[in-house]
């Protein structure tokens, strides 16, 4: 470990083991060093021949809801087969041991609350939650719908069902980003983990924190659009720097 990534983890660990209230942001670069592919890099094979808006939409899923629904299916049978990953099990622990505690997340898997965190919000929605997208009436999976050619129908009103994930086009759900603002508007430190920073509302999270003056502290392995507002930066897979901040909090 290099003395400048020795130096930042201490101040990190510092203001970390002060912190009442801290706030988090994850993006898919946690995910994926679990093995979870980002959305467009999942497109491969078969699927690279389709637009993003064919998949994950409402006029692609009219227009063709068998192929909407296949391709959920395997990516729901990825997030399945993955495990959480040291970050994922770092931040579960830095929960433990934090009074107040708010897990924000842009990705749709389980990860987080596989690893054990229990105060996560996910903005994005679940890929493992199932509604119908008429009457929204919730949805429990069979398993014969994983290979069925076309989603299932409702049985209360036979509209199709669809994944719970927040489609393009789509707002947010309401109660997760009220918590989220909330938390970021109470926080007083800002984690910001394996995001690009680009995709707002998200984005606007670790600004809201700055407004108040919490301190911000990225994890990435490359800067990010946020990075010009972070007061620490943590250059690594949050694989490694995770369990290493944790360390370096206990051994404070």
């Amino acid at each position: 470990m290099d003395a400048e990534l020795t130096r930042s983890l201490a101040t990190a660990a510092d203001l970390l083991a002060r912190a009442q209230a801290v706030a988090v942001l994850t993006g898919a670069g946690v995910s994926a060093e679990s093995g979870i592919s980002t959305f467009r890099d999942a497109q491969t094979g078969l699927w690279s021949h389709f637009d993003p808006q064919q998949l994950a939409s409402q006029s692609g899923f009219a227009a063709n809801p068998g192929l909407v629904w296949r391709w959920y299916m395997h990516r729901l049978a990825a997030v399945e087969a993955a495990t959480p990953n040291p970050g994922h099990l770092a931040l579960a622990a830095l929960e433990r041991q934090t009074p107040h505690f708010t897990l924000i997340t842009q990705n749709v898997d389980d990860l987080h609350e596989r690893a054990g965190s229990t105060r996560t919000l996910h903005l994005h929605g679940h890929i493992a939650r199932f509604f119908c997208n008429t009457c929204q009436a919730p949805y429990t999976l069979h398993p014969d719908d994983r290979t069925a050619p076309m989603p299932p129908e409702c049985k209360f009103c036979t509209g199709y069902i669809r994944p719970g994930v927040v489609w393009f086009g789509e707002l947010l759900p309401e109660r997760e980003m009220w918590a989220a603002w909330q938390a970021a508007d109470t926080c007083d430190l800002f984690l910001v983990i394996g995001t690009s920073g680009v995709v707002y509302p998200a984005s606007q999270l670790p600004v809201r924190a700055r407004r108040h003056g919490a301190p911000i502290i990225e994890v990435n392995p490359e800067p990010s659009e946020l990075s010009v507002m972070a007061d620490i930066c943590l250059r690594g897979p949050s694989g490694v720097v995770l369990p290493q901040l944790l360390m370096a909090i206990r051994g404070r």
